[in-house]
């Protein structure tokens, strides 16, 4: 059956980008880059609103589209940011962006952080690498509205000490949450945190399983020993919850690019609770510790 018209031009809105631009670029590190920006329009940015954990869909005309997480606050009205690391052909020309340029923009898209299921309760954030990206909104979330939670924790690793994201904000964040640092190799660095993989943080966090729920992002090997340790520590499925990356398309959950199992990860996710995902295939189940 061919679809209605109207589903037709509904599909074609969805893909059609807002015009963004530069306004501002700041280098992370030597291959990651975060990017201020705003819509060209007016009433488009009076209107924009997401929720911490959606990404957008980020196009450079004539070029190609990639989905980003989006990595601001909430509650900037006027603009917004994401962070890319440089890595593949397209990232690399988001690389290559200044002040001033134009881009496209579709969303935001998927689904967001739990804060609505975290109230009330302790939260442990667990991220590597470019994964604190999706989880800065989240931070300030909490940061904003203390008051709804009980005892945050951050636990974050990376390579190594350059390679850390946001670095500037850690001390304004440590006033109002505990943190612990650490890098793969902190060798030609003053670096007086830790050393080692980010679950080797576990045996130091004050974080317990009991009225606590946990956001993790960052790569896949990280995040499947991420849910194993936790939850041969005593946390629950139903409290985890991890951000997913697949090769997203549409973004709205039509071309099945993206779909493992019986989820879209643009739609269903990104932002998964780990016990939504206990009865998916190996694929999925596989990257998160499960096997």
């Amino acid at each position: 059956m061919w679809p209605a018209l109207w589903e037709v031009s509904e599909l074609s809105n969805l893909l059609i980008p807002d015009s963004a631009i530069v306004r501002e670029v700041f280098h992370e590190n030597d291959d990651t880059s975060t990017f201020t920006l705003q819509f060209t329009d007016a009433q488009k940015r009076l209107e924009y609103t997401f929720r911490p954990g959606q990404f957008n869909m980020l196009s450079i005309f004539g070029v190609g589209e990639a989905p980003i997480s989006i990595s601001s606050s909430h509650d900037n009205r006027e603009n917004f940011t994401h962070t890319i690391r440089h890595v593949g052909s397209l990232t690399r020309m988001f690389g290559k962006l200044k002040v001033g340029d134009l881009l496209g923009v579709r969303g935001p898209y998927g689904n967001g952080w739990p804060f609505e299921q975290a109230q009330g309760k302790n939260l442990l954030i667990v991220a590597g690498g470019i994964g604190l990206a999706p989880l800065r909104p989240a931070i300030y979330y909490i940061l904003r509205q203390r008051e709804l939670f009980g005892k945050v924790e951050l636990l974050y690793g990376a390579k190594n000490p350059g390679e850390m994201l946001f670095r500037h904000e850690y001390s304004k964040w440590a006033a109002h949450l505990s943190m612990l640092l650490t890098v793969d190799d902190a060798a030609g660095f003053d670096w007086n945190h830790n050393q080692g993989l980010v679950t080797g943080l576990f045996d130091k966090m004050e974080s317990v399983p009991e009225n606590t729920v946990v956001l993790s992002c960052g790569p896949e090997i990280m995040m499947k020993h991420v849910t194993k340790g936790l939850l041969a520590r005593g946390f629950q499925s139903g409290q985890l919850y991890v951000s997913l990356e697949r090769k997203m398309h549409c973004g709205v959950k039509k071309c099945g690019r993206c779909q493992v199992g019986s989820k879209f990860v643009c739609h269903d996710g990104p932002v998964f609770a780990y016990d939504v995902l206990e009865n998916e295939p190996a694929e999925i189940i596989g990257v998160l510790g499960r096997e």
